[in-house]
């Protein structure tokens, strides 16, 4: 089993682009820092996480769904490259694009009875944007610091698995409500004589996680791999830009 590696023809970005991508990097950067102190200061003074989303549920919201406008124009990027090379790429990016809004506006702030175990998706989020979008900042500025380019490319190893364990785990927290109140539910008979039940959903949904999940994670291995061997080059490399294909 070997590694193809493509890439896709990198665009030149204007400097209004530029600008626009440096803004926006700082800006996320430094909303998920507000939220990581907010988070930190709450525990020292309530010494418990209980009670912790509601006191940050609008920030994470506000900037988890200010990330659609990343999130759409890596969709085309990736619609673009993967077209006719992996047939199961506009499935997995819109699973990727969609998973993170997904859990919070139908999820967490959804379910109050989730709100006590969402801490271990919510701090594996924080460090894994705050690292992502200031290696991002730093790559546009030209001046990349070694350890943010580090972080970026091994700290998913730990982060990734952990998130993706709190977010299965806040799904099923979800389940016995959804089940008993039948939330976004539509049970028939109805006028369009159609049934949708959100308890089976979400069941397919975490059944999803695994092999969906898993693309996006076999890219982050392999430009780790990259990383590894060519150092200072993978930092002009974004992930969008690769094809990963297992031969």
């Amino acid at each position: 089993m070997g590694w193809k590696i493509m890439f896709c023809k990198k665009r030149t970005k204007g400097a209004i682009a530029t600008a626009w991508l440096t803004f926006y990097n700082i800006a996320m950067t430094a909303g998920w820092l507000v939220l990581a102190v907010a988070m930190v200061r709450y525990y020292l003074q309530k010494g418990t996480h209980k009670g912790l989303y509601k006191n940050i549920a609008r920030t994470l919201t506000f900037f988890q769904t200010f990330a659609l406008l990343e999130k759409y124009r890596d969709f085309r990027c990736c619609f673009w490259c993967f077209k006719g090379i992996v047939r199961t790429s506009v499935i997995v990016i819109g699973v990727q694009v969609c998973s993170r809004i997904f859990m919070v506006w139908f999820i967490t702030n959804s379910i109050r009875q989730v709100s006590e175990s969402v801490i271990l998706f919510v701090v594996v989020w924080t460090i894994t944007e705050i690292t992502r979008h200031s290696f991002y900042t730093f790559n546009l500025l030209n001046h990349l610091p070694y350890f943010i380019k580090w972080a970026r490319y091994n700290m998913f190893i730990v982060m990734y698995p952990l998130g993706l364990i709190g977010e299965l785990l806040t799904i099923h927290a979800a389940l016995p409500y959804v089940r008993r109140s039948g939330m976004y539910s539509l049970r028939l008979p109805n006028k369009y004589n159609v049934s949708f039940d959100y308890y089976y959903f979400l069941i397919i949904v975490m059944l999803s996680y695994i092999p969906c999940k898993n693309s996006t994670h076999n890219k982050m291995f392999t430009c780790m791999l990259l990383f590894s061997h060519w150092g200072c080059h993978v930092s002009t490399i974004r992930p969008a830009e690769l094809v990963f294909i297992i031969a």
